[in-house]
């Protein structure tokens, strides 16, 4: 097995030496095949994880160069072994940042009050009005563009504002994956003059 591919395949998925070496081998060293049979490994173990209690954790903090915005999250973990973990340090403040950027309303889709999104839906509804399509196929719509609402406005179905191709529920999955526990974000808030 090439030591650069695997190389290569733990700076794109931070897994292990024996994971990368084990998926190139499973992939025939694909490099892109190996990066999805990680990813699908990875949900498994968030899956195992993800019931697990967090009694730990940090409250990272994001204050902007120009001091007039300001963010503070509240990340959990299991251990205080990992809340001391520089990694796990620099995921709270890359969420701090990314609050402090994007200003989320909620944390997922499930906190978003129904009424909210009952008036969301009417708004896309009465947009496709004018459009002669079967009902079926507006819902569709709608449903697309709540999607788009998520994203908007629920900071786990944000893309990461350091790199767009993934989300931040992705990028907490992989630090589960990675530091092999349980971590959810508490809570969050966003200041501004």
């Amino acid at each position: 097995m090439n030591i650069e591919l695997i190389k290569k395949l733990r700076e794109k998925t931070g897994a292990g030496f024996v994971d990368c070496q084990k998926a190139l081998e499973e992939a025939k060293g694909d490099l892109e095949k190996a990066i999805e049979i990680l990813r699908k490994k990875g949900k498994k173990i968030v899956e195992t994880k993800s019931n697990r209690e967090t009694k730990a954790g940090v409250i990272g903090f994001y204050i902007h160069s120009n001091e007039k915005i300001a963010a503070l999250v509240e990340l959990h973990c299991e251990t205080d072994f990992v809340a001391r973990n520089q990694e796990f340090k620099d995921l709270a403040h890359d969420l701090a940042m990314q609050v402090a950027a994007t200003n989320p309303l909620y944390l997922k889709p499930e906190d978003i009050p129904e009424e909210v999104l009952e008036k969301e839906k009417e708004i896309y509804r009465k947009e496709m009005a004018q459009e002669k399509k079967p009902p079926h196929i507006i819902e569709k719509i709608i449903e697309g563009k709540l999607e788009k609402f998520y994203e908007n406005v629920c900071l786990l179905k944000q893309p990461f504002i350091k790199d767009q191709n993934i989300k931040i529920e992705d990028l907490i999955q992989s630090k589960i994956t990675k530091l092999r526990e349980n971590i959810q974000v508490k809570r969050f808030i966003r200041f501004e003059i």
